[in-house]
């Protein structure tokens, strides 16, 4: 039987997955974008939705999962592959949670009529609307 981290682990996956891929929404391209402005407006402190810790375990992770150095080598069958993707599945979900909530926050500093109280500023969802902000188109 799973055990419950586990079955809030694949929650947490899908949740972001939903997010990532909803009509309307920044595509993976915006989100890629916009993360080395997330990096250098969190480090500057400009923006405070990330802390500098989170960064850098999010840059730990990538590390992680390109290293050929790992807590469980590739040929321990199953096992080996398995911890890089658990790191991986992590690391997915907090970019674009992390990417979400920058985009929205960045949107409202240009525009802070599409801010909304959920703290989601893409406005419902309509990919017909895009607004150009500090050199990204955002949708």
């Amino acid at each position: 039987m799973a055990s419950p981290k586990r079955f809030a682990a694949i929650a947490a996956v899908y949740q972001a997955v939903r997010v990532a891929v909803r009509p309307g929404g920044p595509s993976l391209g915006e989100r890629a974008g916009a993360f080395p402005r997330l990096v250098r407006a969190a480090i500057t402190g400009e923006y405070t939705g990330i802390s500098k810790g989170r960064l850098a375990l999010m840059v730990a992770a990538l590390a992680y999962i390109v290293s050929p150095l790992d807590l469980i080598p590739e040929f321990v069958m199953l096992a080996g592959l398995a911890d890089d993707a658990l790191v991986m599945a992590w690391l997915a979900t907090q970019f674009v949670e992390e990417t979400e909530a920058f985009l929205a926050w960045e949107l409202a500093q240009v525009s802070p009529a599409y801010a909304t109280t959920s703290g989601h500023a893409f406005p419902g969802g309509s990919s017909s609307s895009s607004h150009t902000v500090r050199g990204s188109v955002i949708r």
